[in-house]
């Protein structure tokens, strides 16, 4: 009995020594090593973010009913001229618009918490901030952090951003005027960090968003861990609620998500136009890992685009896809000068309208002048380890002014409606064991 013990803490000695060693060895795309900071999945605990000012303690009612923007200000306020501390909205419904947190201050939504968002607009006075690729005077988020390093979103709780109202007067202007850009319908996003390091949301509920539901801009340091991220995509259409948009960021982590949304579920943006590569707001992503998540509807899983301009280093890997439009999508405007490389989507399982996406994204067109297309790139690209069930495998189009070159396609099993696979657009294809409906791929 001792002898088959030894034995078995020798297995196990052995098992966590190969796992240690294979997960030590990971490496980004371009061969850069991923450091240890995207191993770490330590949840924040409350007891550790100082002392806490839960808002029904300093003068925010327990009134579903009445908007309580100021009174959960002053809360902010209040602990950020004390040094700061951390924001518990305890369990209830509390209705607020635009909430900007300070330096020194993170946020907690209890288990049984609502932070509500007002579906009046005028709830969020319009400020400098970024939106589509550009930076423009626009509404604030319902949770805004500027320059607040360390900020943190904990708690089982719910930030619901109560947008119906906006989604039914988008889709009005909509019947009014097919070709209505998404910024002409008054909409606040539900959660904005700009300019901060070291950010980490956690465990709550973020649900029914008027615009994008998480935006980070010019971020660095992001872990999003086990959130769920919601807006409806029947009925009333919640849309462009993007569950995740990545706005020139390095170092992001999005771990054990749930997101379904009536837009795309994480996009990489960074800036659109013809000059945009010389605009010193815009910039690249770089250094992005998103593992162990699960996709309901969204347009896409993992979209690259349409605002953005160099995208590097980026893993998706051992997720669930039930129901995306497209796995994987490179969305190059032919407005824009773009690089996408160095992307790998690896252990996927499930199902999608389109496993691989890459097509001109003319939507809202405009090269400003300029007389030439610019060019732009999708460079070592890797689809590894796949199982997926979807209309379209290679949804790759032709395009003149899109230069394809190192993409591998390996270890698939794709069950497809549309087999065509046309390597002349791509240069420098490989397959590897890769089967389409049971039919190798030579």
């Amino acid at each position: 009995m001792k002898n088959i013990f030894k034995i078995l803490l020798c297995f196990i000695a052995f098992t966590q020594v190969s796992f240690s060693q294979n997960y030590a060895n990971d490496k980004f795309p371009d061969g850069t090593a991923i450091t240890n900071w995207f191993k770490d999945y330590s949840k924040i605990q409350l007891k550790d973010l100082g002392k806490k000012y839960t808002i029904t303690d300093f003068g925010v009612g327990k009134d579903s009913t009445k908007i309580q923007t100021i009174a959960i200000q002053k809360v902010i306020d209040k602990a950020a001229a004390n040094g700061g501390g951390v924001i518990v909205i305890p369990k209830g419904v509390y209705l607020s618009g635009a909430l900007f947190f300070k330096p020194k201050t993170t946020l907690h939504v209890s288990e049984g918490a609502v932070l509500k968002g007002s579906d009046n607009i005028a709830d969020f006075p319009i400020m400098p901030s970024r939106m589509e690729g550009q930076n423009l005077d626009y509404f604030p988020a319902l949770v805004n952090a500027y320059g607040v390093d360390n900020f943190s979103i904990s708690g089982k709780g719910t930030i619901n951003g109560n947008g119906k109202k906006y989604w039914e007067a988008f889709w009005e202007r909509r019947k009014e005027n097919p070709k209505c850009t998404n910024l002409e319908v008054s909409r606040p996003r539900l959660i904005f960090v700009w300019n901060s390091n070291n950010v980490q949301l956690q465990d709550v509920k973020l649900i029914n968003s008027g615009f994008w539901t998480n935006h980070f801009y010019k971020c660095n340091n992001v872990k999003l861990l086990d959130l769920y991220i919601f807006s409806p995509d029947i009925g009333v259409k919640a849309p462009s609620t993007d569950a995740i948009d990545i706005d020139i960021c390095t170092n992001f982590l999005v771990k054990g998500c749930f997101m379904s949304v009536n837009d795309d579920a994480i996009a990489l943006k960074g800036g659109k136009g013809p000059y945009a590569d010389q605009d010193k707001n815009n910039g690249p992503n770089s250094n992005i890992i998103i593992e162990d998540c699960t996709f309901g509807f969204c347009h896409s899983a993992l979209t690259n685009g349409s605002e953005s301009i160099h995208n590097r280093n980026v893993i998706m890997r051992n997720c669930k896809i039930n129901g995306a439009s497209r796995l994987l999508w490179l969305k190059m405007r032919p407005d824009t000068p773009q690089r996408y490389e160095y992307i790998r989507v690896e252990d996927i399982k499930g199902e999608a309208k389109t496993c691989l996406a890459v097509f001109a994204w003319k939507q809202f067109f405009d090269l400003k002048g300029r007389p030439d297309v610019p060019l732009s790139y999708g460079d070592h690209i890797t689809l590894k380890n796949i199982d997926l069930k979807c209309d379209t495998f290679y949804g790759v189009e032709n395009d003149p002014n899109v230069r394809l070159s190192n993409f591998t396609f390996e270890n698939l099993k794709i069950e497809s409606v549309k087999t065509d696979i046309d390597k002349s657009i791509i240069n420098g294809v490989n397959f590897k064991n890769v089967y389409v409906n049971q039919q190798l791929v030579e």
